[in-house]
């Protein structure tokens, strides 16, 4: 069923309109929702709620409980292909938890935050921007990480962020979920203004297994990979040195030394290699530079680092 979260007027007689997809059979009270574009230039969660969606359609009988899709949080950036709110000049990720007496789009994010309260669990999924390609991660807080660990191990990623909280975060979707009881995993994968089939698929099972241990699944799932957890890991990043076009000799995953060479930041101009990149650590690759252009300090990639010995299994 086709629902109408919020409705705000625009000029030109025209409406910012979010709607949701709220798939429901059963008896149980449970709830998950799915939230994707918040970011109007990151489509990978778009493919991700035709899957999930579609799936349980065809499976309707399998399903005990209330599924909520969000596909487009912010319609306006979708549709212009920007990634903040257009004419706004606002990220949307910033506004959160929003105020109903406050600007249009604080009283529209008040309104979203209102409609997924309550829910058992709620998934949020972004994508990098152009220039960087993520390996499938949820990223979780520190002040969370206790309780959401177990139910992003459920999700079918490649690895879990574990980061100290900013300030900044605090005006997100998921900070303002979380501290108001409502579990929330961010998830990011992929790229800007593409979509990556294999990794939307990927987190199909991911999402699949998480219901299905919930309880509001009871059809075939899928095995789930163990993910590598960040905790107690450094992050080494990998900046450009020269300006050109960079050619990476390296892959997502990838087990790579300190001092190693993984790419090249190239001249077209002389034909000549301006940068030899090597890796700043020991460790896996899990964000690489998709956007070939790059300037001095440029993000090329950043590698998580080895656990320090026996830390990681006595703070879980």
């Amino acid at each position: 069923m086709i629902q109408t979260v919020t409705q705000a007027a625009l000029a030109v007689n025209e409406n910012l309109t979010i709607r949701k997809n709220r798939i429901s059979n059963g008896t149980s009270k449970k709830r998950f929702c799915l939230v994707t574009g918040i970011h109007g230039d990151e489509l990978e969660g778009q493919y991700l709620a035709y899957l999930v969606g579609k799936r349980l359609n065809e499976e309707l009988d399998r399903l005990d409980g209330t599924v909520d899709i969000y596909p487009a949080m912010n319609p306006l950036g979708i549709d212009s292909i920007t990634r903040g709110i257009p004419k706004f000049d606002l990220d949307m990720n910033r506004i959160f938890p929003g105020s109903p007496d406050g600007t249009l789009m604080e009283s529209v994010c008040s309104a979203v935050i209102d409609d997924i309260c309550g829910a058992d669990i709620c998934v949020d999924v972004h994508s990098s921007n152009i220039y960087l390609k993520e390996l499938p991660q949820i990223r979780i807080s520190v002040p969370t990480a206790q309780t959401l660990i177990p139910y992003a191990k459920m999700m079918n990623v490649d690895f879990i962020w574990i980061h100290d909280a900013a300030t900044v975060l605090e005006s997100t979707l998921a900070h303002t979920l979380n501290s108001r009881g409502t579990k929330t995993l961010v998830v990011e994968m992929g790229v800007g203004m593409r979509i990556t089939e294999d990794y939307c698929m990927q987190l199909l099972d991911g999402v699949f297994n998480l219901l299905s241990q919930l309880g509001i699944w009871s059809g075939e799932v899928s095995s789930v990979r163990e993910p590598i957890i960040s905790l107690n890991r450094s992050v080494g990043f990998v900046n450009s040195d020269a300006a050109g076009i960079f050619v990476p000799c390296r892959r997502f995953g990838e087990q790579v030394r300190k001092g190693e060479h993984i790419g090249d930041v190239l001249d077209p101009l002389t034909s000549s290699v301006a940068a030899r990149i090597e890796a700043a650590c020991d460790g896996m690759i899990f964000t690489l530079r998709e956007y070939p252009i790059v300037f001095g300090g440029s993000l090329l990639a950043r590698i998580l680092q080895p656990e320090e010995s026996g830390k990681e299994d006595e703070a879980l």
